[in-house]
């Protein structure tokens, strides 16, 4: 793990999750792969392994550089601007 400045703004908790899925899968009738939550806002997003790579969108969409897997038995987090796991 590395250092990120980032990581060290996050919002404290962690915001809850604003859906159980990548809406924006389901909204193009895709299957979303792997699932991705937002620690800034709690988007829940797709990783990029899926088709439409929904949480690097968000990411583009809204600086928000902070994301961490919400699959079971993942606790990793990862910040797009480092290019890292924090």
């Amino acid at each position: 793990m590395s250092e990120c400045l980032h990581a060290a703004e996050l919002p404290r908790p962690e915001p809850e999750p604003q859906s159980d899925t990548c809406l924006e899968c389901l909204a193009v009738g895709s299957h979303p792969v792997q699932l991705r939550l937002c620690l800034v806002c709690g988007n829940v997003g797709c990783c990029d392994s899926s088709p439409y790579q929904h949480a690097t969108q968000h990411f583009k969409n809204t600086d928000h550089e902070v994301m961490r897997s919400i699959e079971p038995g993942e606790s990793w987090r990862w910040c797009y601007a480092d290019g890292s796991i924090v």
